[in-house]
């Protein structure tokens, strides 16, 4: 089963290594992207009615400009209940600090942290610990 991937990260370069790892892997249906929180908060809201377009998961950067990982995370657990389905949260970052990956697991919506870059590998493990095959 295929799923709905959002990647939110400012990095150009990265978005685009990224998503030809995710197209790689067949895991994906759709994959969506934003350069910041932000944007990703205000593009989340914009598919409210229409659950066919909305994430299944969420690849999430830290450290952007705007709307940091951190402060997208508080909002979307403020906003949540109005999403027409669960989405799975990971972080990927290129902070390896402990203090990143502790406070990553006080957020109940947040599944794993992987260090940066993401592999193939890791893009068929999301996808398998989410329904996929």
């Amino acid at each position: 089963m295929t799923k709905i991937i959002c990647l939110i990260d400012d990095d150009p370069i990265y978005q685009i290594i990224t998503k030809k790892i995710i197209q790689k892997s067949e895991k994906a249906s759709k994959i969506l992207s934003f350069v910041n929180g932000a944007e990703a908060i205000d593009g989340l809201i914009g598919l409210i009615h229409k659950p066919d377009e909305f994430p299944d998961i969420i690849l999430l950067d830290i450290e952007m400009p705007i709307m940091d990982g951190w402060h997208f995370m508080e909002r979307f657990e403020k906003i949540k209940a109005m999403f027409p389905k669960e989405t799975a949260i990971y972080i990927v970052s290129s902070s390896i600090a402990s203090s990143d990956k502790e406070k990553s697991k006080t957020y109940k919506g947040i599944l794993g942290y992987f260090t940066k870059p993401i592999a193939f590998q890791d893009v068929l493990e999301i996808a398998k610990a989410n329904g996929g095959h």
